[in-house]
């Protein structure tokens, strides 16, 4: 990959990652507005990755509460009672719950083809046009009284659920997420915060196996590619988070929805011009 192309991908994936405008629709429309290669999957988790990474520094004390909560999960006692009298426990498992649907409706889009199969510019347009309009309804029906602490199992399972839907590109994961948090009464940053913080055993997962195939391929490029792409697309997603999180104390999401709904249209103008 030339080192413009590994630029503009990570800052597509690092802006658009945990804005609720779908980095993997945007991931696939670039190398088809631009005309460069198609970046393939495996560089698509090598950005993954390094937004996982600006997503763990930016919650840092998120981040060591749950790890705690994980290693008390599994038996060690020092780390168990260090979140004693914290949240972190319940939401450990709000989070693993969130997790379990998208793993297993994951595991059989991709053997059976479907991810591929979805990756086009009128799946996008639509998904962005309707999810869009779906989160705008649910940011203004929603009420804003509960906080992370009223994340309890059964929510989270809704999440979850919700979270399914962005196995088709152009969704967004943080979208679909937030909209589902938002129709269920949780104001708009912790809706965002939940939403960052289920995106961490998702992204961990897909970036496992993808760091897996860049060793076992053995080419030094690509591992180089993909550590560059890692790196940028992390410092592009730290200003995006802070951005968001600063945003939604004082605003709504209806910025988000109009950009999403402008893209949609325009796609949809493109593909009848002929440009796809």
């Amino acid at each position: 990959m030339t080192i413009l192309h590994l630029i503009l991908l990570s800052l597509v994936q690092g802006i658009t990652e945990f804005l609720p405008i779908s980095s993997s629709g945007h991931l696939i429309l670039l190398p088809i507005v631009t005309g460069m290669e198609d970046q393939g999957l495996l560089m698509d988790v090598s950005v993954h990755v390094g937004t996982l990474a600006a997503v763990l520094l930016y919650f840092r004390e998120d981040t060591k509460g749950l790890t705690l909560a994980a290693l008390g999960a599994i038996g060690v006692a020092p780390a168990r009672r260090a979140i004693e009298g914290t949240p972190y426990a319940k939401l450990f498992w709000a989070l693993v719950l969130a997790t379990i649907p998208t793993v297993i409706v994951g595991g059989i889009f991709a053997v059976s083809g479907i991810e591929e199969a979805l990756r086009s510019a009128s799946v996008i347009a639509a998904t962005s046009i309707l999810f869009g309009i779906l989160l705008y309804w649910a940011d203004k029906r929603g009420s804003t009284h509960l906080d992370m602490a009223a994340m309890k199992l059964k929510p989270a399972l809704i999440i979850g659920f919700a979270q399914v839907l962005a196995l088709i590109p152009g969704t967004s994961r943080a979208g679909i997420t937030m909209t589902a948090a938002r129709h269920l009464g949780f104001n708009r940053v912790d809706a965002a915060r939940f939403s960052m913080l289920l995106s961490i055993p998702t992204i961990l997962a897909a970036g496992t196996l993808g760091a897996l195939k860049l060793v076992s391929d053995g080419n030094p490029l690509a591992l180089t590619d993909a550590a560059i792409g890692a790196g940028l697309s992390c410092l592009a997603a730290l200003v995006a988070i802070h951005f968001l999180m600063r945003w939604l104390t004082h605003a709504t999401m209806t910025i988000f929805v109009i950009y999403r709904v402008g893209l949609g249209l325009a796609l949809f103008a493109m593909i009848g011009a002929g440009w796809f």
